[in-house]
């Protein structure tokens, strides 16, 4: 299966579990937990600790699903971002233990920075999001990049377009499906 239909089926899975599946939070595991568990034993270096986080990362998937959206970031790293953040939560819920730790025991403290590997994703999601939003008109483009970058309501950008509501909502909703489609191919 090539990485493209690997990535679609991720997509429907988390879409699933938004709607309560069972069996698709059973495909998502199945299809991430090795990559999930890697993360989040590189940041805290104990398995048993992983093992414990990598739970937690799958209830919240299973709690938070329905807030997953691919034209933001694509499932794999939506899926990281979360194991990566319980993980250092963890760490850091877990750093009072830790604080009588003699000084050479620093070196052995993981970098909670992203990887290469992370950074290479995540760049390269932000590239496809952003050559796909300048191939929309200016105007949806505009709206989306306000509504959801800069946190503007629909109500605000309607007024501050002096549209009707209505027509923001067309804008953004027929954008919307244009990046989808862009995201897509």
């Amino acid at each position: 299966m090539d990485a493209e239909t690997r990535r679609r089926q991720l997509v429907a899975a988390i879409n699933r579990v938004a709607g309560g599946d069972r069996a698709a939070l059973r495909l998502v595991y199945s299809e991430t937990s090795a990559k999930l568990f890697g993360v989040c034993l590189r940041i805290l270096g104990d398995r048993s600790e992983a093992e414990d986080v990598l739970q937690d990362v799958y209830l919240t998937v299973w709690r938070k699903a329905a807030s997953f959206d691919e034209a933001v970031a694509s499932p794999i790293t939506w899926l990281v971002a979360i194991a990566r953040n319980r993980s250092i939560d963890r760490l850091r819920s877990s750093a009072g233990s830790r604080a009588h730790a003699p000084l050479d025991a620093a070196a052995e403290v993981p970098d909670e920075g992203l990887s290469a590997l992370e950074r290479l994703e995540i760049g390269e999601d932000q590239a496809r999001l952003k050559d796909c939003l300048q191939e929309l008109e200016e105007r949806q483009s505009a709206a989306i990049r306000s509504a959801f970058l800069d946190g503007f309501t629909y109500e605000e950008l309607a007024m501050r377009n002096r549209v009707p509501l209505g027509t923001m909502k067309s804008w953004i909703r027929r954008g919307l499906l244009k990046l989808r489609a862009c995201l897509e191919r």
